[in-house]
């Protein structure tokens, strides 16, 4: 793989339980209801990223950390005036608020047509694919007919996302508690192919990495020298760097080629080729752009259904900041 060392790009920037709840979720849901609710949202999220790359992670990171607490119902969406909602625990802080503003727009520009009739939550779950469609990823059909949720409790987060430093066993854990199998938490990693992440959730890689040695050494020692220059001890909190280094906005699969040169920039990214159990699957997706995309298209699929609301359990937000009065 080639060893050209492109700057680090250094800006600010960072992802997701729910049960099963696939039921009655189809393609066509809005059907005559609101027939063009796919092509309004596709539009919203062109504009948002003609203004902003960063709208990219941070729609499909939304996403993620939506589903994985509660289900994909856009309780992460709620803001609270105490500070005590989903989005205010401290797993979610990380999330960037263009990715908030992209549903919020999409939103908007959908109740200018169709009032009342599409949820947040399948507004999101549509941005989600459009912004994977919009930087060079796979096309996929999405899923619709979620209600939004009426909780968000910054108490129900803790827990419920994988951590940067997690090993294989507590990814693969996790994500089997989500109805989803070890392949589609591989596929679904390669989301870190685009973004960004703040110094502070990998600096013990190369500082403190454990009591013999201070560098991870999974991590290539070019890749670790360059981390630290753009990551010194004393760095400022808000700077982050590039998930990616070499297409970090563009959706392929150079994620995982980058695995390959122990190149993943946290733990949990680079246990997926250090463990001989993944790496088969690792270094078919590096070979392979199109069975990564068939794989990342299913499992994005398969996590658009966790515990969704239907019918009377939820509601249809006409704010996605605000539960209805």
């Amino acid at each position: 793989m080639r060893k050209l060392w492109l700057p680090l790009l250094v800006v600010v920037m960072a992802w997701m339980v729910a049960g099963n709840g696939e039921a009655r979720l189809r393609p066509d849901f809005y059907g005559s209801a609101c027939s063009n609710v796919e092509g309004i949202v596709r539009q919203a999220v062109r504009r948002k990223l003609n203004q902003t790359v960063v709208t990219i992670p941070a729609t499909l990171r939304l996403f993620f950390h939506d589903c994985f607490v509660q289900g994909c119902d856009a309780s992460v969406m709620i803001a609270s005036a105490r500070d005590d909602a989903e989005k205010d625990a401290s797993d979610n802080l990380s999330l960037a608020g263009d990715g908030f503003d992209t549903v919020i727009k999409a939103k908007q520009a959908v109740e200018a047509q169709c009032p009342g009739v599409v949820s947040c939550a399948d507004i999101l779950a549509i941005a989600a694919r459009d912004v994977v469609v919009l930087s060079g990823g796979p096309n996929f059909t999405v899923e619709l007919g979620r209600r939004d949720g009426r909780i968000s409790r910054a108490a129900l987060v803790a827990g419920r996302l994988p951590g940067p430093d997690f090993d294989l066993d507590r990814l693969v854990s996790l994500f089997r508690l989500n109805n989803l199998t070890a392949r589609d938490m591989i596929a679904l990693s390669g989301a870190h192919t685009v973004g960004f992440s703040h110094c502070s959730r990998f600096a013990s890689r190369l500082y403190s990495f454990n009591s013999t040695t201070a560098v991870d050494p999974s991590l290539n020692a070019a890749y670790a020298r360059a981390l630290m220059r753009a990551c010194p001890r004393d760095v400022d909190p808000t700077i982050a760097v590039n998930m990616d280094l070499y297409t970090p906005i563009t959706f392929d699969n150079v994620y995982y080629k980058n695995l390959l040169d122990g190149e993943g920039l946290f733990t949990s990214d680079e246990v997926l080729f250090t463990d001989r159990r993944s790496r088969p699957t690792v270094e078919r997706f590096a070979s392979d752009q199109a069975a990564f995309f068939r794989a990342f298209s299913a499992a994005m699929v398969r996590l658009g259904r966790l515990g969704v609301k239907t019918g009377g359990q939820g509601e249809i937000r006409r704010d996605c900041t605000a539960l209805n009065s």
